[in-house]
């Protein structure tokens, strides 16, 4: 009765739901440009960014000091911090739909962790591949997230043959804390220079130009465009695979095909900003409650919160301990943490019940 009400009442509010979640994502835009050790006014920021876009109708009495530290230092670390959010938050409802449960994200199923092994040795080596250039970091890392996942599904396999949703995620979990541990040996090893990446891997997005969001904004665009092509697919497998089939859905090539986009979408971002955990579980579980669970909707809402979240969340990590910073990692599992455990009570009670 709850699905059938969430159902109906998304289907009656879907215009609702998305004007709701842009006004989520402006007004975090706003607050992220606009709050810290020097105050812009919201006036001066639409002023210098329309200024730059449309010149036509930008006002140019704007105190040129706002007009660096919007230009040059807030504007690409929000625009990093939302793109990132919508990375994590679209991979992880992507994963939640395929494997049937909202226990699945990016960080428990062992992806960014993956990922951060990949971007971890790109920058202790100095790797650059050839007529790559930049995007030799997010591809690697990357490669090493669709290595990881593959593996991980391989071991839950050799388990338990039914591929249990259970099985994956705990198998998923356990290769994360070993990546983690690896990751941790590699930097007690290796001295000062990986000692230096320890921030990176926390999470972050301070001290990142243009350059970054060049980095990760082709592969969310692919790999975004893949998943919301596959939303049809995924309303069909979340009623079981068996049903996906008598549907006419070709259940393999379309989990390989979800698992490569989504394990793209993470490995670029983590090669942007490093493990940020918990944003692919909370965002989209939030969203599937006031929403629903067709993907046709759940996706693109998600990416619209997730990116609006993650710029509260680095706000939150610069003003915390101001002039010093949080890694913004640190509050998204301060919040991850306890929604995690509050979705596996909650579930085990709806068994029990």
């Amino acid at each position: 009765m709850q699905k059938l009400f969430i159902r109906k009442y998304s289907g009656n509010n879907t215009l609702i739901a998305y004007l709701a979640a842009i006004i989520f994502l402006i007004a975090a835009i706003l607050a992220g440009i606009s709050i810290g050790s020097v105050r812009v006014p919201i006036g001066d920021i639409v002023n210098i960014i329309t200024g730059k876009t449309m010149p036509i109708f930008g006002n140019k009495q704007v105190d040129p000091m706002f007009t660096n530290i919007v230009m040059n230092v807030r504007l690409p670390r929000v625009v990093l911090a939302s793109l990132v959010g919508a990375s994590l938050a679209i991979a992880g409802a992507a994963f939640q739909g395929l494997l049937r449960n909202p226990l699945a994200d990016p960080y428990t199923l062992g992806v960014s962790s993956g990922a951060s092994v990949g971007a971890v040795i790109t920058l202790f080596y100095q790797i650059s591949l050839p007529f790559v250039g930049i995007y030799t970091l997010p591809l690697l890392s990357i490669t090493s997230a669709f290595i990881t996942i593959i593996i991980v599904l391989f071991f839950a396999r050799s388990i338990d043959r039914s591929m249990k949703v259970e099985t994956i995620i705990l198998t998923g979990i356990i290769f994360s804390s070993f990546l983690g541990a690896l990751i941790s040996l590699m930097i007690a090893l290796s001295g000062e220079e990986l000692r230096q990446i320890i921030g990176w891997l926390l999470g972050s997005v301070s001290m990142r130009g243009w350059s970054y969001v060049q980095i990760i904004l082709p592969f969310l665009i692919i790999g975004g465009l893949v998943l919301l092509l596959n939303t049809r697919e995924l309303n069909a497998i979340a009623f079981g695979e068996e049903r996906a089939q008598y549907l006419g859905v070709n259940v393999a090539a379309r989990k390989f095909v979800v698992l490569a986009a989504s394990s793209m979408i993470t490995g670029a971002a983590v090669a942007v900003s490093g493990t940020i955990g918990f944003v692919g579980l909370v965002i989209p579980h939030l969203t599937r409650i006031l929403w629903g669970p067709d993907h046709k909707h759940l996706l693109p809402l998600s990416m619209l919160i997730g990116a609006g979240f993650l710029i509260f969340a680095d706000l939150a990590a610069r003003i915390v301990i101001e002039p010093a910073e949080l890694p913004i990692g640190v509050i998204t599992a301060l919040i991850g943490a306890p929604v995690f455990a509050f979705i596996l009570l909650r579930r085990r009670m709806e068994r029990s019940g």
